[in-house]
């Protein structure tokens, strides 16, 4: 197995990416769409108080199936550019699933090796998928903490490439140069009042803002967190500046992105896990195949909604599939369904 060396080889920026079987660079952007519950359903119109609908970013249509292909790609292409990289070289991850999902597809595009170190209770269908694309799956006991542990003592023994996620400033400059501005684009008027994000490592809700704010915007920045973090169990990434020394599982300085991040308008609201069960779960019967994260942000994005009004243009991220969520709570019912 061929690692990445330690003495950072010097290679012009410029150094060209690797062509075969990249197909990447062709994806066109994912679409944004205004999604309103306000329809009289008895599930969600309960939520839905303005009937004016969010601005909904489909970031489960990325070719790994998540929002996560923006920074692993972004991590990677940067790196092998500056000569971090070569094919052959082995590159890790901790993640609970999405991250290490995405990196394992780049990385079988660029002639890299992945190594994934996820929770031990992580679920199998993450695993499957990352294994799939090629992956290596290394399952370490204990929560979030310990993942990042064990990814960065092995990274540097093994001389690996470590994305870090949690701590690497490309993670938030893949939102702010890339998803940001094709949501300028797409929105209309070009300019957006609010923007509502899950925080896992914070790249996604951090990049959005500083790209709107950049432009002008008068935006403001919300973070979802969820109130009962077993609803995510082992596969939460979930960071908070209110809530990290009260909820289990949210672990202070997690994220250094998020904890480093000096927002004056920056606002946390607590979801409840019925609403986000069932603003999950309603947004499938509306044709979108998301995951639990998605009903998280649509909850609280109807909250921000509400709160500025009608005439607002609150925008959000619909970060994954459901598929790798099938052994999840929120498909308990179904699972039990006769």
């Amino acid at each position: 197995m061929t690692t990445i060396a330690s003495d950072h080889r010097s290679v012009p920026s410029s150094r060209v990416l690797p062509e075969a079987n990249s197909y990447l660079h062709q994806i066109h952007p994912t679409p944004l769409v205004r999604v309103s519950l306000g329809d009289g359903q008895p599930v969600g119109a309960e939520y839905d108080t303005t009937g004016s609908g969010i601005w909904c970013k489909l970031e489960f249509l990325n070719p790994s199936g998540s929002t996560k292909d923006r920074i692993a790609r972004h991590i990677l292409e940067k790196a092998w550019r500056q000569g971090q990289l070569r094919a052959g070289d082995t590159v890790a991850e901790a993640s609970s699933g999405s991250t290490s999902i995405a990196f394992a597809l780049a990385c079988s595009q660029m002639s890299l090796h992945f190594v994934a170190f996820i929770p031990d209770t992580a679920t199998s269908e993450r695993e499957l998928i990352i294994r799939a694309y090629g992956g290596e799956v290394r399952r370490v006991g204990g929560g979030m903490p310990e993942v990042l542990r064990a990814a960065g003592e092995t990274s540097a023994s093994e001389g690996w490439f470590l994305g870090r996620q949690f701590a690497n400033e490309d993670n938030t400059e893949a939102h702010r140069l890339h998803t940001g501005p094709e949501i300028l684009s797409q929105i209309p008027g070009g300019t957006v009042d609010a923007v509502v994000s899950g925080v896992g490592t914070g790249g996604t809700l951090r990049g959005l803002y500083e790209a709107f704010a950049g432009a002008g915007c008068p935006v403001s920045a919300h973070a979802a967190i969820p109130r009962d973090l077993a609803l995510f169990g082992a596969n939460a990434e979930c960071c908070s500046l209110r809530f990290s020394s009260d909820v289990p599982g949210v672990v202070e300085g997690l994220s250094e992105i998020y904890a480093q991040w000096q927002c004056d308008r920056l606002r946390e609201w607590e979801i409840g896990d019925r609403d986000c069960l069932e603003l999950t779960r309603r947004l499938w019967g509306l044709g979108f195949p998301v995951g639990p994260s998605s009903g998280l942000n649509f909850a609280a994005a109807l909250e921000v909604a509400a709160e500025l009004g009608p005439d607002s243009q609150v925008v959000t991220v619909f970060p994954d599939r459901m598929e790798r969520y099938f052994s999840h709570k929120v498909f308990e019912e179904i699972r039990t369904r006769s």
